[in-house]
């Protein structure tokens, strides 16, 4: 069969979702589980946007091996000196620059005509091509573009050195049939389209990306450009996940092969929602809590005779496969240690030890401790080392008939500061102690719980959105004590807005 690449853009495309900001260590983690799950190419990020960006393309280039490792650049010589200076010790380096091509794009955002933009995306090609060996280009806002002067500018960066086109429908605004008859003029229209891969990267804005970029395959594209979870700008981008199980379960339609390892795919998706604090949604095809549930007695009763009455793949096959105890009090550093290794994680030694550590308390408070408790423990230690908040301590007093009342104390630099508060519940009284600790003025946006594993002593992991100057930032925290959690998650939010503002100091 033939191959399709998978360009995964959720380190890039997929950060840009309002909230889903990650630090450099968890942006390494999360890379270092794509290259296990087999992705072909990672995009690790827009380096002049900002120092932290430019800064994780370089460290994941540096120590990332197997992918290629790709930096996004505007069709200008400063981003392309950026993207090139960040990604120059990969070992398989590549620069993705773009520009706008469609009438609205160029007369209203560039205020270029179009011979000017050929030009630009001519030299911004070659210049990188004289720094690295392998060039993308995108025409942004493709599918709104014309297509002859698509097809005119195409020819000219292939020209130029450019042996990856990428076709962006940039806004979702294409239908399935539409758009692969529009990759199918492109392979016809660009007469040395055969000296380059077309890729496709779809949005999710009419809940279409994974179905176009389908159709985009069927017509000759050889690149997809996904994310975990799908991920990214406004509704999102094409979910990794569903893409490659749509090739997997109707390779009878779309005979198509890619390098992932499908097993890996449900540990990538809790993985990236561990660290970003967004919950997957319970009805969310391949990676959901209800994708492979029964609950109607027609369904159970066929799955239960016969699997595939009601099921078109297998949870194992997704990496589903989940032992109902994994670990217990009594589990040892070793049998730990295993079993993260079994997960995809590889932990420094004294990230290991706290982690441990961390899994000793959960272990005494429940009787069983499930895969999904392990991913919510070591995206806590991957949060870990950075903060300017720390809980140390906490005590709320609440009643029917009481006020509620809560008592924080934090640790924040290297002091121990105590504040009480009430509020109009115990999480809120929890809250506003907080604010009081940290002197931020903040709005709470968003506030939501589900709980990590099953049972009465199930770990419940808590969400919350703060918005903060006008920018919203997400924190999630998980504990046995939802209060706890509520806690956790807050001030994990309250970290992340310090995080960017050092950023926008250091800038």
């Amino acid at each position: 069969m033939d191959k399709v690449f998978i360009f995964d853009t959720t380190l890039r495309d997929g950060e840009q979702s309002p909230g889903a900001s990650m630090s450099l260590e968890q942006k390494y983690e999360l890379a270092v589980q794509l290259g296990r799950l087999g992705v072909d190419v990672i995009e690790a990020g827009f380096p002049v946007s900002s120092p932290h960006q430019f800064e994780s393309c370089r460290y994941i280039s540096e120590r990332l091996k197997g992918p290629t490792v790709a930096a996004l650049a505007r069709a200008v010589e400063k981003d392309l000196e950026s993207a090139a200076e960040a990604v120059k010790k990969a070992e398989k380096p590549r620069i993705h620059t773009f520009i706008a091509t469609s009438p609205l794009h160029m007369k209203h955002k560039l205020n270029k005509d179009p011979d000017t933009v050929v030009e630009m995306a001519v030299k911004a090609v070659t210049y990188a091509r004289n720094k690295v060996p392998e060039v993308e280009f995108s025409p942004e806002d493709a599918t709104r573009s014309e297509l002859p002067f698509l097809c005119r500018i195409l020819e000219k960066v292939i020209n130029a050195g450019a042996t990856i086109l990428n076709i962006p429908d940039t806004v979702g605004y294409a239908v399935p049939e539409e758009f692969g008859r529009f990759i199918k003029a492109i392979k016809e229209g660009v007469p040395n389209i055969d000296k380059a891969i077309i890729s496709v990267h779809c949005h999710n804005d009419l809940g279409l990306a994974v179905a176009n970029t389908l159709a985009g395959v069927q017509n000759g594209a050889r690149q997809v450009e996904v994310t975990l979870n799908g991920i990214g700008e406004r509704a999102g981008n094409a979910s990794l996940e569903e893409f490659v199980m749509a090739l997997y379960v109707r390779r009878d339609l779309v005979p198509l092969a890619t390098n992932i390892n499908t097993n890996q795919l449900w540990n990538s998706c809790k993985l990236l929602s561990s660290i970003i604090g967004f919950p997957i949604p319970r009805n969310k095809p391949i990676v959901g809590e209800n994708a492979f549930a029964h609950e109607s007695g027609i369904h159970q009763d066929g799955v239960l005779k016969k699997r595939e009455t009601y099921e078109i793949m297998t949870p194992e096959s997704v990496g589903r496969e989940v032992s109902k105890i994994v670990l217990g009090r009594h589990s040892g550093l070793h049998g730990f240690k295993t079993r993260l290794g079994e997960l995809g994680f590889s932990l420094a030694e004294n990230e290991l030890k706290a982690a441990y550590e961390h899994f000793l308390q959960i272990a005494d408070r429940k009787k069983e401790v499930f895969d999904d408790d392990l991913f919510v423990i070591v995206s806590e230690q991957m949060d870990s080392g950075q903060e300017a908040y720390l809980l140390d301590y906490f005590s709320i007093q609440s009643g029917n008939k009481a006020v509620p009342t809560a008592a924080v104390r934090l640790k924040t630099d290297d002091r121990l500061v105590e504040e009480a508060a009430t509020g109009d519940g115990p999480v809120d009284a929890i809250f506003k102690a907080v604010d009081r600790v940290t002197g931020l003025k903040t709005e709470l946006k968003e506030f939501a719980v589900q709980a990590v594993t099953p049972e009465k002593t199930a770990m419940g992991e808590v969400s919350v959105a703060v918005e903060i100057d006008g920018r919203t930032y997400s924190g999630h925290g998980a504990s046995t004590d939802i209060l706890e959690a509520s806690a956790k998650a807050y001030i994990n939010a309250l970290n992340r807005y310090r995080r960017v503002s050092q950023i926008k100091t250091k800038a």
